[in-house]
């Protein structure tokens, strides 16, 4: 069950973004010239004057509306709170940001990290240098590795202050 479940929610994710992402974005935009043009236009001498036909509307609204939704868009990502915001709740929300991707994190990574610490407090431990507060962080340490590499969460996400 957990891999039909699994094949029917990436399905339904490709749908919402391929839906979302280009098909309702190019079919609202036609909805959107057709809708200023046929409903606010042909009711306007004075901008039908400017805009006998269609066509020459969609190519005027397109040379504007491009360059402004570029402009609107940098803006968002750059200048505006909002894209930090949305940011902020991607990173408390996802799950790889507490614990080890699948494949090469988990298989050799995280491995060799956690095999040089073990080597380090052997040394350490082999020269008499380890203190016992260096010993229980290094133990916590090895533990949190342990369990990251056996597909675990560590740490608590962060909650923003609303």
């Amino acid at each position: 069950m957990p891999g039909r479940l699994t094949f029917i929610t990436r399905l339904w994710f490709y749908f919402r973004t391929g839906y979302s992402t280009y098909l309702t974005f190019v079919l609202g935009f036609v909805s959107t010239l057709v809708t200023i043009y046929y409903l606010a236009i042909k009711n306007l001498p004075s901008l039908l004057d400017i805009f006998p036909k269609f066509a020459e509307f969609g190519v005027a609204a397109t040379l504007v509306g491009v360059p402004l939704a570029i402009l609107v868009g940098w803006a968002h990502l750059k200048r505006s709170s909002a894209f930090t915001s949305e940011a902020d709740i991607v990173v408390e929300a996802h799950p790889y940001n507490y614990k080890l991707p699948p494949g090469y994190w988990r298989e050799t990574v995280m491995p060799v990290y956690l095999e040089l610490l073990t080597q380090l407090k052997r040394l350490l431990e082999r020269e008499d240098l380890l203190k016992d507060e260096d010993r229980i962080r290094i133990q916590s340490l090895e533990e949190m590795m342990d369990t990251l590499i056996k597909g675990g969460y560590v740490g608590t996400p962060r909650r923003a202050e609303i």
